[in-house]
């Protein structure tokens, strides 16, 4: 089983873009991705916030990302 551990949400969000995932819309912090065969993702941390062990898993279970990733 893969351990999170947090990540400032900047890094978070570069490791989705490496994973495929493109900006489709911002609003503010609130990013709307889209990857095709994923439904779209709402991304919305600020980029010097830290993201917490269970916000990650919850984001690696919507969109693919895995704790090597980061």
């Amino acid at each position: 089983m893969s351990v999170w551990r947090a990540a400032k949400a900047r890094r978070v969000y570069s490791a989705l873009l490496r994973l495929g995932w493109t900006l489709k819309k911002q609003v503010g912090s609130h990013r709307k991705l889209q990857r095709p065969g994923w439904p779209n993702f709402t991304f919305c941390f600020h980029d010097q916030e830290e993201v917490g062990p269970a916000a990650l898993a919850k984001i690696g279970k919507d969109t693919g990302l895995r704790p090597e990733d980061l």
